[in-house]
């Protein structure tokens, strides 16, 4: 069930402001939460933003392209005068973290991690914001590709992990990140708020288009796809696959499981296909002139843009060519008419 960007289920605020010579027009569209903490969506930033707000603070997980940060923070104050206290980034695109330099100046710099047994003694700016981030998406900002600019050390994360999880507690409820390599990068977390019943997919969903993998920054068609059987395992809808748990999108409109399983679902079937032809011996070329796309072009595909329909069917056959080095599927049986990408 697709649920609007805009106002037509609630009133949405709106924030318009200009950067760099782009208007930026920020909607916020409460999402759910309890007690006096709330979850936000902030669309019109490039990518879209996720703000808890509460007693303690505020946490966002990503923070738009640099030249929306000025609508960002406007939007932000129509519903808050807390400090932000947290920022996530779920990987390293521009339209996810560009933000980052300009939202930590505002709160006075970074904050550490306190560390050593000896608690707030050793933690650095108190008052100032923790970025947290996944150690690849560290890396990929400071060192990118060749011809590529790094980020300003301001605006890169100093509290990252390497592990497959992270925790927090904020606002009166655990904050549980997880990491998938190999995904729509090598560094991609997915954000849960348990108690608030939202989860934040990053790039991993991008529920208007076909599945978004970047090779060039170790993304892989399968790691998507565990992603997204992630999120389904943990979403819990309240009626027949619709409302309860509330998902996020990179891009695109607030959704549902059964929005996530549709996209999890057509991203196996197209693996599958093209995995099949690959294997018969078909070339890139006898692919293409297969149309194992032909379906679900109508949905999903697009023809102008960055990812065009070509180019996502290039990109997979180009990815099924290689071997997959990385964790296999985890999705529970049953979810849906198919196998949940086993």
């Amino acid at each position: 069930m697709r649920v609007p960007c805009v106002a037509a289920l609630v009133a949405a605020l709106s924030v318009v402001a200009t950067g760099q010579g782009q208007t930026f027009d920020v909607k916020i569209l409460p999402v759910q939460g309890f007690d006096t903490t709330m979850v936000y969506m902030l669309v019109g930033a490039g990518a879209n933003i996720v703000a808890q707000v509460g007693d303690e603070g505020v946490v966002l997980v990503d923070t738009g392209v640099a030249a929306a940060s000025d609508a960002v923070l406007r939007a932000l104050r129509t519903i808050t005068d807390k400090p932000i206290r947290y920022v996530i980034n779920t990987h390293a695109h521009g339209d996810h973290v560009g933000g980052n330099e300009a939202i930590v100046k505002t709160a006075g710099g970074q904050r550490t991690d306190a560390g050593g047994g000896q608690g707030a003694a050793l933690q650095q700016n108190q008052n100032g914001v923790m970025v947290f981030a996944h150690q690849n998406t560290v890396d990929t900002m400071l060192f990118p590709a060749p011809g590529r600019t790094p980020y300003p050390e301001p605006a890169v994360a100093r509290s990252s992990f390497i592990t497959a999880d992270k925790q927090l507690h904020f606002n009166g409820e655990a904050i549980e990140l997880w990491w998938h390599p190999s995904a729509h990068t090598n560094g991609d977390i997915l954000v849960y708020f348990p108690r608030s019943d939202v989860v934040v997919a990053g790039d991993l969903l991008q529920p208007g288009s076909f599945p978004v993998f970047d090779a060039d920054a170790g993304g892989r068609l399968q790691g998507v796809l565990n992603g997204l059987n992630q999120i389904i395992d943990l979403a819990v809808p309240r009626f027949n696959q619709i409302g309860g748990t509330r998902i996020v999108p990179g891009h695109g409109w607030l959704c549902t499981e059964s929005d996530v399983v549709e996209v999890r679902d057509m991203g196996t079937i197209v693996r599958d296909r093209v995995q099949y032809l690959i294997e018969k011996g078909l070339t890139l070329e006898q692919t293409k002139a297969a149309r194992p796309l032909a379906d679900y072009e109508p949905v999903y595909g697009s023809t102008t843009g960055v990812w065009t329909t070509a180019r996502f069917l290039e990109a997979v056959y180009t990815d099924l060519k290689k071997p997959w080095d990385g964790p296999g599927p985890a999705a529970k049986s049953g979810l849906n008419f198919i196998d949940g990408g086993k």
